[in-house]
């Protein structure tokens, strides 16, 4: 039996997320609490995923002693993993939740930069996969090719799987120009890059996006608009939700969550309508709490009620 998916992870974090009460500079701020996640676009979409009933096997590549460190987290998650091994070491992300304003930091490296040896070998990796779908999501790192997730989705179309694309920059400009991608899902400001201008309302948002619908380079096109919700296009419809009322909290993993219940759904069979709606009650519920829990399916239950 094929795996539901395969989340491939390049630039993935180890997301350290804190509690103080007031930030200030030179002085030193006691935590009140502390928090250590595995993050990374794919890993994240794997982590909401699985909790949804889904199978998923994470490729990323991990290197130094903090991905020894990334390896543990995933193994405390139960996430099937598949590390390429790479001589630089993986990054630390940190958010930190000021208690007095209620506001949150944060911040995020670069990452090591990639020997072409590693991602080379991380291609090799892929091409052993069997699944129903690869979600690449994130970053390109330092060293990483532009046309990587080009390379990613003709692997996994010759495996019989659907590429599913979550990135940003150059990564996305590729891809997306090369067409092959099943869905592709953008925040409303990488929508805006790629095309290339400024997308100010629900009609200029829904014409860029059933223009790369029509132009081949996606069948599904997701765009992500945080806290006025979500469109989708595809070659049946154009769906529009808007947000669901909440108190966020949080502004970790909204997108991730969205993504990995989204193809969860899909995997199950769902329509494209449906696989929306599921997404949009993730990204609402990991956002309901601080730091880099992602989205809990209770919490996505009770949301999806409410759409």
């Amino acid at each position: 039996m094929q795996e539901t998916i395969a989340s491939l992870t390049l630039n993935p974090t180890i997301d350290t997320s804190y509690v103080v009460e007031r930030m200030a500079h030179t002085h030193k701020m006691r935590a009140q609490a502390e928090h250590y996640d595995p993050g990374g676009g794919g890993i994240n979409v794997a982590r909401v995923l699985v909790r949804l009933g889904g199978s998923a096997r994470c490729h990323y590549l991990s290197g130094g002693a903090t991905g020894v460190a990334l390896d543990g987290l995933l193994d405390q998650h139960q996430l099937v993993r598949v590390p390429t091994r790479i001589a630089g070491d993986t990054r630390i992300a940190v958010a930190a939740l000021e208690l007095e304003t209620g506001k949150e930091y944060r911040i995020i490296p670069p990452g090591p930069t990639v020997q072409e040896s590693e991602w080379r070998a991380c291609l090799e990796r892929l091409g052993e996969i069997n699944c129903r779908y690869l979600v690449a999501s994130g970053s390109l790192p330092p060293g990483v090719p532009d046309d990587f997730y080009v390379r990613a989705a003709r692997i996994a179309d010759a495996r019989g799987a659907r590429f599913v694309l979550d990135s940003s920059g150059r990564g996305l400009k590729a891809a997306l120009a090369a067409g092959g991608v099943h869905l592709v899902k953008p925040s409303l400001g990488e929508l805006s890059h790629f095309i290339g201008h400024d997308l100010p309302d629900d009609t200029a948002i829904a014409a860029a996006a059933r223009g790369i619908v029509a132009q081949g380079l996606a069948e599904i096109v997701a765009v992500t608009m945080g806290h006025h919700g979500a469109l989708v296009a595809s070659t049946e419809q154009v769906l529009r939700l808007p947000a669901i009322p909440i108190q966020a909290a949080s502004a970790v993993g909204a997108g991730d969550s969205f993504l990995g219940a989204m193809i969860f759904a899909l995997s199950q069979g769902d329509t494209v309508e449906e696989a929306a709606k599921l997404g949009l009650a993730a990204g609402a519920a990991a956002v309901l709490a601080p730091g880099t829990g992602l989205a809990h399916p209770a919490d996505i239950r009770r949301l999806r009620a409410m759409i």
